[in-house]
């Protein structure tokens, strides 16, 4: 079934631990809902129904000059909170919006506000932030990330479960990984691991960020994080967390984040759980 032929909802549960490594956590996430009267901010756990709002969740990863990395991935998010929602006007005007049209300009616009915040500040020069969003509209899943931010999916596929990386790190060593040409253990200890060619901000002229939709359906559930969980995760963690901790979002999250902060805990840790039911069904 077509996720437009049943009313959907959506639970999810966040969390945010500071790395070893200084005191400022730089990462940030966000949970809103919107509708034609803008953004509704959602609390770390929840559960919302998709009958008549659109769903949007994102984590950020600051960096930059001084302490402008946490500056850099909160005003990321909290552009984006009002950007996003403007959609619904134009749905409103009777056009059919084009969600991932929208979400480049308003990552472009975000792009262009962080540089002109840094060019005025020397504390704040060359902040930039990462981004991985997920935008949950009662159709589909409209998504993107620009830097090492992600954004994982698990699914269900006949008698097994499967769990793939819908995004793409903005770094050449993640291409070797992709294309191949690299292992995963060779790609965790590479120096330039880290090393991102495309960010928000960072005085970079443009920015261009991976795009793309997925037809989601209940029972999927999806992961959005900070690197500071891959450096504590391995693909095959990820996934057998998946499978031991099917139950709640918030049971999902505690352990993805209990072990990637056991094994490694230096960077700042972020992730959202997410997972899609059919709207009658219990929590």
């Amino acid at each position: 079934m077509e996720a437009e032929d049943c009313p959907r909802a959506i639970t999810w549960s966040a969390n945010s631990v500071s790395g070893t490594k200084k005191p400022i956590n730089d990462d940030a996430w966000l949970a809103f809902a919107s509708d034609i009267n803008g953004a509704s901010l959602l609390g770390q756990d929840g559960r919302h129904s998709l009958e008549s709002h659109d769903l949007v969740f994102a984590v950020s990863d600051g960096m930059g000059g001084g302490n402008a990395g946490d500056v850099a991935s909160r005003l990321l998010l909290e552009y984006l909170s009002e950007m996003i929602p403007r959609t619904f006007k134009t749905a409103a005007s009777g056009m059919h919006p084009d969600y991932l049209h929208h979400m480049q300009q308003a990552i472009n616009a975000v792009h262009l506000a962080i540089n002109a915040d840094a060019a005025h500040d020397d504390n704040k020069q060359g902040m930039a932030a990462t981004l991985a969003l997920a935008w949950f509209t009662p159709e589909n899943l409209y998504f993107c990330n620009v830097g090492d931010s992600r954004l994982y999916v698990h699914r269900a596929q006949g008698e097994e479960n499967k769990t793939t990386l819908l995004t793409e790190d903005h770094t050449f060593v993640w291409k070797k990984l992709n294309r191949g040409e690299i292992n995963e253990r060779q790609f965790r200890t590479h120096p330039r691991r880290s090393a991102l060619y495309e960010v928000v901000g960072g005085g970079h002229r443009t920015v261009n960020p991976y795009l793309a939709t997925f037809p989601y359906q209940s029972g999927d559930r999806f992961l959005l994080c900070s690197d500071g969980l891959i450096d504590g995760l391995w693909e095959k963690n990820i996934h057998a967390t998946f499978l031991k901790n099917s139950g709640s979002t918030s049971e999902l999250t505690e352990a993805l984040m209990s072990r990637a902060v056991s094994n490694d805990g230096t960077d700042d840790t972020t992730l959202i759980s997410l997972e899609v039911h059919d709207l009658e069904e219990n929590s």
